[in-house]
C-alpha cells in the first residue's frame, strides 16, 4: 500500500473473503460480516502472603471467541450442505472440520492479512426471520468453533 501525504492510510474493513479450503465454490468467499477475531487469556490470580496491596496475576490459557460469519442465503452450497451433514447428521466421518481463512484485501483484491482457523466446525446454523411486513433479504448465520488461529 502506497503511503501518501506522508501518511499511513489503514486498510478498510469492508474488502474481505472467506475460504473454506477444500470446500465450497466462487461463491462461497461471499459474506457480509466475519466477527471474533479476537483472542484472550484466561487471568488466574495469586494471593502471596503478607501483601495486601494486590494480587500476583498470571496468564492461563488462551481463550478465542467464536467465528460468526454472515451473509445472503445461497440455495447451492457446499458450505451448508458442510453445515448440515455435522448439525443434523451428526456425520463426522464424511464431514471433517475444516480449515478457514478470512483474507483482508487490498484495492487490487491482493491479501493485506490472513487469519486462519484450525480445525474449524459448525456450532449453529441460523437464518433469518421470514417477515411479509419488511422488505428485507434472508440471511444465514454460521458460528464455527475451532481450535486457534494463525495471523499471516
Amino acid at each position: 500500500m502506497a503511503n501518501s501525504a506522508g501518511g499511513y492510510y489503514p486498510p478498510v474493513g469492508f474488502h474481505f473473503k472467506v475460504e473454506f479450503v477444500g470446500l465450497g465454490n466462487d461463491n462461497d468467499t461471499r459474506f457480509q460480516s466475519v466477527a471474533g477475531l479476537n483472542m484472550e487469556y484466561d487471568v488466574e490470580t495469586f494471593k502471596e502472603g503478607g501483601e495486601n496491596r494486590f494480587e500476583h496475576k498470571l496468564p492461563g490459557r488462551t481463550k478465542y471467541a467464536d467465528l460468526s460469519l454472515k451473509r445472503g442465503m445461497l440455495k447451492d452450497s457446499s458450505v451448508i450442505e458442510w453445515v448440515t451433514g455435522i448439525l443434523r447428521d451428526r456425520d463426522f466421518v464424511n464431514y471433517k472440520p475444516a480449515t478457514v481463512h478470512v483474507h483482508l484485501l487490498n484495492e487490487k483484491h491482493e491479501t493485506l492479512r490472513l487469519w486462519e482457523f484450525i480445525d474449524a466446525w459448525p456450532k449453529k446454523w441460523t437464518i433469518s426471520d421470514l417477515n411479509a411486513q419488511e422488505n428485507s433479504l434472508v440471511v444465514e448465520t454460521l458460528d464455527l468453533v475451532f481450535k486457534y488461529f494463525k495471523v499471516k
